[in-house]
């Protein structure tokens, strides 16, 4: 009976022994776990994009990314600021507020003759989609029929200085643009300035025909929409800088496909605007986004020559008052190859 005993207490003992050893190894594992995930939340950096507009779709590769996860499998977490009226991506990034901005090509360029040194790394767009739009029917088939017009147009806006310029439009009356169009819808006779991925749209919704005329014919036709950041944050954060580009290229390839689901979340950040309207600029903007260089050389593709030509045009007008190497400006090296 005594040996039995024993043995019963033998097998307690042995009992006892494997159950700390299991509970010390499940803490250990638990542990493990634990360190893991601290481990990849630290590695997350958060880091802020502030648009150059409300949000639309010329930012649907932005919500793609966010929305599937590529921004966070990158290991970024991201914060999008809309952008509006009141708001200068240029200056925001500028000032450290956030590391990210989206801008067009000129305002980079007119940034760093004001000593703000940007560098461009993506052209969402590969061209510009900005217009003059006027009644249909009217006999305007180039620049210099804006003579004798009514013209709805921002002030100092970029394009406007350069068409100036290029023509002799001494005879167009300027009138401020203030994202109305009631004036322009009653005077049959005036232009205004336009998108052609939006405008048309609304005024298909009122019943008024129109025609609009590219201001890229004129030669004009800067890169809208550009992912940028400071030169200091470039050269300080490269891997960060390269893991963003990734991702938003990632996105906006994402987004040709499911542009449909993105625009619902579009719509829930920005819903003043119709998806009816949405979808219009989307199909609109295909081209610009997808098509031209990109078509052969991938979203986002910039080159040194388009650069150099929107560089010379604003020296012409003035707006840039000093030389500099293009190659400052842009820069390629974070673009995922074309496969």
């Amino acid at each position: 009976m005594e040996i039995v005993k024993w043995k019963q207490k033998g097998v307690l003992a042995s009992m006892l022994v494997m159950s700390l050893m299991l509970t010390a190894c499940s803490g250990e594992s638990a542990s493990d776990t634990e360190s893991d995930i601290a481990d990849t939340e630290s590695k997350t950096e958060d880091v802020k994009l502030v648009l150059n507009w409300f949000p639309k779709s010329q930012h649907g590769g932005v919500y793609s990314a966010v929305e599937e996860n590529t921004f966070e499998e990158n290991g970024l977490n991201v914060d999008v600021e809309p952008g509006g009226p009141q708001v200068s991506p240029v200056q925001i990034v500028a000032a450290g507020d956030a590391q990210f901005g989206l801008a067009h090509a000129d305002q980079l360029l007119i940034a760093r003759n004001q000593g703000i040194e940007l560098v461009a790394l993506a052209a969402t767009m590969q061209g510009s989609p900005q217009a003059f739009m006027f009644h249909e029917g009217e006999d305007i088939q180039d620049f210099e029929d804006l003579n004798g017009r009514e013209v709805f147009v921002q002030p100092g806006i970029t394009y406007w200085d350069f068409l100036k310029n290029q023509y002799d439009l001494s005879d167009a009356a300027e009138l401020g643009y203030n994202g109305q169009h009631v004036n322009f819808i009653d005077n049959k006779k005036s232009v205004t300035q336009a998108f052609v991925t939006s405008e048309p749209f609304f005024m298909e919704q009122e019943n008024v025909p129109v025609e609009t005329l590219l201001v890229s014919e004129s030669g004009y036709d800067p890169y809208n929409v550009v992912l940028f950041v400071t030169k200091d944050y470039l050269e300080s954060n490269k891997e960060t800088v390269e893991q963003f580009v990734d991702s938003y290229v990632k996105g906006w390839g994402s987004y040709e496909e499911t542009a449909d689901t993105i625009n619902e979340v579009i719509i829930a950040e920005n819903p003043n605007i119709e998806l009816e309207a949405l979808n219009f600029e989307t199909e609109t903007q295909h081209d610009y986004v997808y098509g031209k260089d990109a078509a052969e050389h991938g979203i986002g593709y910039m080159t040194e020559e388009r650069w150099d030509t929107l560089k010379n045009q604003l020296l012409d007008i003035g707006l840039l008052e000093e030389d500099f190497e293009t190659s400052d400006i842009f820069t390629t090296e974070f673009l995922p190859e074309q496969e």
